[in-house]
């Protein structure tokens, strides 16, 4: 599977992975100056944040050459750059890292199925994180569960709004069922989520 990420695919998506996960550390950690907080963060961050968007991406491309299209993830170096500094100085994330573009005359019901593959992975995601949430001990690994569901659950809901370039547009003009069922899944997992309170250390401790 590697050999079918080109070198400069790699890097993008490792550019874009490192600097989505500084920019929610930086929302994570504000107020808060100890190195082993930062490096939890960070690291929470790669987990949670950077494998849901990696992920997401990868899913768009490989369902993609699923149907014999090339496709590939290409940063945007202005928007990385927007998400880092807002995350610094306003406290706010605004991640839109780049895309998976599909070269080729994709049919609607292609193109629906290629973009529902991003969101459905998120949604899959869902379930480790909430089971490592139930299960964590009530610690920083529940912590850790509870904030990659909530991400995850954000990704996905957001992802599949139908507006403008979002995923939701394509897949409602393929399928309205699995658009609704979809949106709806997502929207339900974030709203779960987000009745969940996020109880953020001032020291770490596993359980």
């Amino acid at each position: 599977m590697l050999e079918r990420i080109p070198p400069r695919e790699r890097r993008d998506l490792l550019i874009a992975w490192l600097a989505i996960s500084i920019a929610f550390t930086l929302i994570f950690v504000r107020g808060m100056v100890s190195l082993d907080i930062l490096v939890f963060y960070f690291a929470m961050s790669l987990v949670t944040v950077g494998v849901a968007f990696v992920l997401h991406e990868l899913a768009h491309k490989f369902a993609a050459m699923r149907y014999g299209y090339w496709a590939e993830f290409q940063k945007d170096n202005q928007m990385l750059l927007v998400a880092v500094v807002m995350a610094a100085l306003v406290g706010v994330v605004f991640a839109a890292p780049g895309a998976t573009y599909v070269y080729g005359n994709a049919t609607r019901t292609e193109n629906g199925r290629i973009s529902a593959a991003g969101p459905i992975t998120n949604l899959l995601l869902c379930i480790p994180f909430a089971a490592l949430m139930l299960f964590g001990g009530g610690g920083l690994l529940a912590l850790v569960g509870l904030v990659g569901l909530r991400i995850n659950a954000m990704i996905a809901t957001f992802n599949m709004l139908p507006i403008s370039v979002l995923d939701g547009r394509k897949v409602l003009a393929w399928n309205p069922v699995i658009f609704a069922v979809l949106i709806v899944a997502s929207a339900g997992l974030l709203f779960w989520s987000l009745t969940l309170p996020l109880v953020w250390p001032s020291s770490l401790s596993l359980f």
